[in-house]
């Protein structure tokens, strides 16, 4: 046999570990490069996925600019001006003052005298449009009540634009804003969303632009009586926390596979979870008991996530100060109270001691009805903090329907208080809006005129409500 010569021995070496000696080996280094961006294109799927697939279209309706002068002014954030003026144009608030503040040339000057201006009302919990009136199984949208844990599904995926209880609520409570959830079947039930309250054709033309998502989640007894009945976990409250413990863990992996490139899949709802962990998706907490909220704040502790407000919270009064640390709001009721046994311990202090104690208070409604009167249930609160012995300032109650629910939601650099460069959603009452015989006279979203008690022509009317009697009136 004839001997190679070592230079062509190195030189036939080092082909094969190139993977040149060789059609064989050539091909198998193709389909390794070819497997490997293939991988990538999966890693990337999963990693850049758009986050916000269907986006606010949302426009502002056309407005005028506008002096609101002479009336009693509420400013959201704990401020009252007596003879006081509101400027806005452009969709914006251009100025807050007294009877001194300059109305520029080219503003429609409304005579506000005896009258008092407050910034939008804005319901922090709300099922307008996925439990619409009228109120009939068709209509039922509002829980997906299959499994414990649902966080993929979206509320605005259930919104119908034509509830007559988005006008119902400008029309009578001066309802600017509002915050729909999923219900609290499930431990974590979905997404909610926060929309404008303007007709729209769609909800995506209703989409409060900006607004954080948020996921709203349960303790208590809803899940465990939903799945308990089922035959199925969890039937017990800590049945309750090892499952959405469970969940939590799968979210943290996921990410961290996300992170490091290992994920070649979309999963919808590890994304809500994973966007909670990052801090972009919001905390909404169905629950009554203080133990529970207690233990969820632990929970949120232990997973590195915040939760933004605490629903219902009837027992909220006995861990005041542990509320007012983690910086969580309570949207509570005035007096609902007894209808089941968490519900038991309820007070109707319960909104005054919070505020004693330096918590943000809500006062919010989970009623296609109570959305209507959000201004009424706030004084009846604040009438039994007085009697209590805690004194609340009409402008300080005010808050807890302007502002407070603004933060509860994630929108308070948008809305919520009468600061220049904030939008104008205005509502002027005709008398004290604590008072049960004040209404709103007129209502302005991002500075458009959506409703004038005077005006028919500025009644808004839901196309499901044309040609029934009553169309358009003001009860």
């Amino acid at each position: 046999m004839k001997k190679l010569h070592r230079p062509l021995l190195v030189a036939a070496a080092c082909a094969l570990v190139m993977g040149g000696a060789g059609p064989g080996l050539a091909k198998d280094a193709k389909d390794k490069d070819k497997d490997k961006k293939e991988s990538s294109a999966a890693v990337k799927a999963a990693r850049e996925f758009n986050k916000d697939p269907y986006p606010s279209s949302y426009r502002v309706y056309p407005g005028a600019a506008t002096a609101l002068v002479g009336a009693t002014v509420f400013d959201g954030k704990g401020g009252r001006i007596e003879r006081g003026t509101v400027l806005f144009r452009d969709g914006k608030v251009v100025a807050l003052g007294g009877a001194d503040l300059p109305v520029p040339e080219g503003y429609q000057r409304v005579d506000a005298t005896g009258k008092f201006v407050t910034p939008g009302i804005i319901d922090a919990h709300s099922h307008l449009g996925d439990y619409p009136s009228p109120g009939v199984e068709a209509h039922s949208d509002g829980n997906e009540a299959t499994a414990p844990t649902t966080p993929e599904v979206w509320a605005e995926h259930s919104v119908w634009p034509q509830d007559p209880g988005f006008t119902r609520a400008m029309a009578n409570g001066g309802v600017t804003a509002l915050h729909v959830l999923p219900g609290s079947a499930n431990l974590m039930g979905g997404r909610g969303v926060t929309l404008k309250n303007v007709p729209a054709r769609t909800v995506q033309g209703m989409k409060f632009p900006a607004a954080p998502y948020t996921l709203k989640m349960a303790c208590g007894e809803n899940p465990k009586r939903v799945y308990g009945s089922k035959g199925r976990a969890p039937s017990t409250r800590m049945g309750n926390f090892a499952y959405n413990r469970a969940t939590w863990l799968k979210a943290q992996d996921y990410r961290r596979k996300r992170d490091e490139g290992k994920l070649e899949s979309r999963d919808l709802a590890m994304e809500t979870l994973a966007g909670v962990l990052e801090g972009e998706i919001l905390i909404q907490n169905h629950c009554y008991r203080a133990d529970e909220m207690a233990l969820v704040l632990d929970m949120a502790k232990e997973f590195g996530y915040k939760v933004a407000t605490f629903h219902h919270a009837v027992e909220a009064y006995k861990i005041g100060d542990l509320l007012k640390a983690s910086d969580t709001c309570s949207a509570v009721w005035a007096d609902w109270w007894g209808f089941k046994m968490e519900a038991y311990d309820a007070i109707p202090e319960n909104a005054g001691l919070l505020y004693k104690a330096g918590a943000c208070v809500v006062i919010h409604s989970d009623d296609e009805n109570g959305i209507q009167r959000l201004n009424q249930e706030a004084a009846k609160a604040q009438g039994d903090a007085r009697r209590a012995g805690v004194d609340i300032s009409d402008a300080e109650v005010v808050r807890w329907l302007t502002l407070n629910p603004a933060k509860a939601v994630g929108i308070d650099q948008l809305t919520g208080s009468l600061d220049a460069g904030k939008a104008a959603d205005v509502v002027l009452w005709n008398g004290n809006p604590l008072s049960n015989y004040s209404r709103p006279e007129k209502v302005w979203v991002d500075g458009a005129l959506l409703f004038d008690s005077g005006n028919p022509k500025h009644r808004p009317v839901t196309d499901f409500e044309l040609g029934q009697p009553g169309e358009g009136d003001v009860k």
